[in-house]
């Protein structure tokens, strides 16, 4: 084991600095999350909660509301009856109802009763507290306190809840004065309801949360006596529930109460929690906690021992390759580190830069050479001596016989190609003015074979034609812009050969547009991959054999970075454009003449 240790610490590895860096800040990570989780959940249970139990009491409130509305409604078709308007006007009129009307008027009263749970009677008096129903001769107020009498004259026709039934504690009493609807709705008596205990139960509330079923309600009026509860309740418990206490002391432990006031009734429900659920919680988030953050740490000491592994293997890899290679163009890196890899890695890495450096020079030099070769070995493919003697013959013969449109056909020719075959160094550098002018010939000789097929415009700034420019730079672009333009036309089409300042002080800009089918977005993509390769686009047959991508790449190599290359727009069905800038300076003040060079 020792000496597994002295290995380990023998030399300061990458691995070994990932794997110990890894594991230190992830348990730093797991730690203080565990911390922060614990505290934000904590908090979050105890709010939870305490939500959870007001929505329990509302929940409590909101159907005790439903059955208080509920009595309501039956007193109102109570009072409302035919039957029983009809007997309070013949009482308001002085006539005392017969005792065959009072039995009527009961069984009215009962029939409706039917279809209403929980009232146990309902009682009939006349406006001088005469009992019409039940058939005895009690008096009002004899039979509740005159003060309850006062509070339902102020009701103004409201259905007032009264208080337990002083002659029978298991009912509540409830109400309300009876009006008369044909003569102006004025008073003529009270209904009185006794209505059963049981009625107001609220266990059928969803609770909270399960507590193991220690969590009770209770229904209490303002005196604190007990309506309804569904736990057993002494009465110096049951004052206890009505008091500012947020917990209480019950026989079977402490309780969290929550309480809410019925403005109709002035009763309060009352929900006790235990106060143990929120600490037995904690104790399970607690132990949730640990265990994920130990867990956590032994997974990510087995991840980060391989990822070490990994991450490290590669570039061991990467360092033996790079032993072996000796090409490229890259810079030297100075950064030291205390890693044996990483030094080994930088190491290996400056020999190579040092080789490819002078790799690089000469491969630059070779391609130079290889487009100037390019360039005089098309120029040298007709012999301008030939070519010139029998372009003039053709001229002269043309002209005897009066074919001067032909002629002057043959004169372009005769100039397009000694343009083109000069075979003298110095005339790698034109002017602006001489490539329009290439470009003009060139057009005349397309507009002969395409007839009416093609029209076309050169715009120019003349102050622009005196800027240098490397020589067929602008006649591929308009080849480019018949051939793959006007040629895909069934109609008429148009080129049009535009030269003005640029944007940037100091630059021209060339462009040439055609109206032909155009290219969509993934066509633009790959002519400006087959650009970036350096590989030909032209089609088989087609063109001078320069194209695109031979510009795109002369424009590089006379201008460096003083130039963009080639910039494409193109839409289907809306034509073409390819332009490009150039310095005004020979070279772009960047690279002396390649002529010059050679």
């Amino acid at each position: 084991m020792g000496m597994l240790v002295k290995k380990w610490t023998a030399r300061n590895t990458l691995r070994k600095q990932i794997f110990l860096g890894f594991m230190l800040a992830m348990v730093i990570v797991l730690s203080a999350v565990g911390v922060f989780v614990y505290h934000q959940v904590s908090n979050m249970l105890l709010d939870n909660a305490e939500r959870h139990i007001q929505q329990t009491a509302a929940q409590a409130m909101g159907k005790l509301e439903v059955l208080l509305n509920q009595v309501s409604t039956f007193t109102t078709q109570v009072v409302t009856n035919a039957v029983v308007q009809d007997a309070f006007e013949q009482e308001a009129d002085g006539r005392r109802l017969s005792f065959e009307g009072r039995q009527t008027l009961q069984q009215v009263v009962r029939s409706i009763e039917a279809y209403m749970s929980g009232v146990r009677s309902v009682e009939l008096y006349t406006e001088d507290y005469r009992r019409l129903m039940p058939l005895t001769d009690d008096q009002l107020d004899s039979r509740v306190p005159k003060a309850w009498i006062r509070r339902v004259d102020e009701a103004k026709g409201q259905l007032v809840w009264l208080d337990l039934d002083p002659r029978y504690p298991d009912v509540v009493l409830a109400m309300r004065r009876v009006r008369l609807m044909d003569r102006s709705f004025s008073y003529s008596g009270y209904v009185l309801v006794q209505m059963e205990k049981r009625y107001f139960q609220l266990k059928d509330v969803e609770m909270a949360g399960d507590y193991g079923g220690r969590e009770y309600m209770a229904l209490m009026n303002e005196q604190g006596q007990v309506i309804t509860a569904d736990f057993p309740l002494s009465d110096d418990e049951a004052r206890r529930l009505l008091s500012e206490q947020e917990t209480i002391s019950l026989a079977d432990g402490e309780y969290l109460a929550v309480r809410q006031r019925s403005p109709a009734t002035g009763w309060n429900i009352v929900i006790l929690t235990p106060v143990a659920y929120s600490t037995e919680s904690l104790s399970v988030l607690r132990t949730v906690v640990i265990v994920s953050v130990v867990v956590g740490t032994v997974i990510f000491f087995i991840v980060t021992y391989i990822l070490s592994g990994m991450i490290s293997r590669p570039i061991l890899d990467l360092i033996k390759a790079m032993r072996t290679a000796r090409f490229g163009a890259l810079r030297q890196i100075s950064v030291s580190s205390s890693m044996m890899e990483i030094n080994e890695l930088n190491y290996t890495y400056n020999e190579m830069v040092r080789s490819l450096k002078e790799l690089n020079e000469k491969v630059y030099q070779k391609e130079i050479l290889q487009s100037r070769t390019e360039l005089k070995a098309l120029q040298a493919q007709i012999n301008p001596h030939f070519l010139f003697n029998t372009l003039e013959a053709f001229y002269w013969a043309l002209e005897d016989k009066g074919e001067e449109e032909l002629a002057k056909i043959v004169v372009a020719m005769s100039g397009l190609f000694r343009y083109v075959i000069s075979r003298k160094d110095e005339d790698v550098w034109v002017t602006i003015g001489d490539e329009l002018d290439h470009a003009e010939r060139y057009l005349t000789i397309m507009k002969m074979r395409m007839m009416d097929k093609l029209s076309w415009q050169i715009e120019v700034d003349e102050p622009i034609r005196r800027v240098p420019i490397p020589k067929l730079l602008i006649q591929p672009l308009v080849e480019n812009a018949i051939l793959h333009g006007v040629e895909q036309r069934l109609e008429p089409g148009t080129v049009i050969l535009r030269v003005k300042a640029d944007q940037r002080p100091g630059c021209s800009r060339i462009e040439v547009l055609d109206d032909g089918p155009g290219m969509d977005e993934e066509a633009i993509k790959r002519l400006d991959e087959a650009m970036d390769r350096g590989a030909l686009s032209d089609q088989p047959g087609k063109g001078t054999g320069m194209g695109l991508v031979n510009v795109e790449r002369r424009l590089k190599l006379y201008y460096g970075s003083s130039t963009d290359g080639l910039t494409i727009q193109s839409q289907p069905g809306k034509g073409t454009k390819v332009a490009f800038v150039i310095p005004n300076q020979r070279g772009g003040g960047t690279d002396e003449d390649d002529s010059d060079r050679g």
